[in-house]
């Protein structure tokens, strides 16, 4: 396969990205010098070589703990539980919520035989006890998935006898079918302060 065809075969693979958007990417990158093609190669590697994840929350991190985490500021009684990094930084960019995160990083889909594995259970488990929060918030996306996440997340804290004194999740505001991820400030904002209670009963 020639150099061009394969590099585009590639991108194909991104999310979003067609044969024709590839292809537009392709020749656009053959305009390029050798020193400014180094550093797009640079900058793709150092995602592996520079990011961790955080040992406490899971986010996506250059340091661990990661910013929010150490962040003396943030609310550490709160815990906002979303299912990606993608969900964190919707939140984070539209500047709503003060308090800190568990990225689960998994979700629970039968269509594409996905559940939360015993390790993602274990981790949030561990969080939740060593952070006593006062509330934690499941911010899943109002899908079916989002929903059967939901509900796994809440039966996993329950099994393990985690006490809670508040769990809520995210309301009126998105809509059935919407990611978080691709949500608008206003949007995240009135789901956020909207957010209705769990009866953990």
């Amino acid at each position: 396969m020639d150099p061009i065809n394969n590099l585009v075969d590639v991108l194909k693979k991104f999310p979003g990205l067609g044969l024709k958007s590839a292809r537009r990417i392709a020749f656009f990158l053959l305009k390029k010098t050798p020193k400014e093609l180094n550093d797009i190669a640079q900058a793709f590697i150092s995602l592996k070589e520079n990011l961790y994840t955080c040992s406490i929350c899971g986010n996506i991190t250059d340091k661990d703990p990661c910013h929010i985490c150490s962040d003396t500021l943030r609310d550490k009684k709160t815990i906002c539980v979303v299912e990606s990094i993608e969900s964190l930084s919707a939140f984070e960019k539209a500047g709503i919520y003060k308090g800190v995160y568990h990225v689960l990083g998994e979700r629970i889909s039968p269509f594409q035989n996905e559940d939360l594995s015993t390790e993602c259970k274990k981790f949030l488990i561990s969080h939740v006890k060593k952070a006593k929060p006062d509330e934690i918030i499941i911010a899943t996306n109002p899908v079916m998935e989002g929903d059967l996440t939901c509900y796994a997340v809440i039966e996993a804290l329950k099994n393990a006898n985690v006490k809670l004194k508040k769990i809520t999740r995210l309301s009126q505001g998105l809509s059935i079918g919407s990611s978080i991820e691709f949500s608008d400030v206003v949007t995240l904002h009135t789901s956020l302060e909207t957010r209705t209670d769990i009866d953990l009963k």
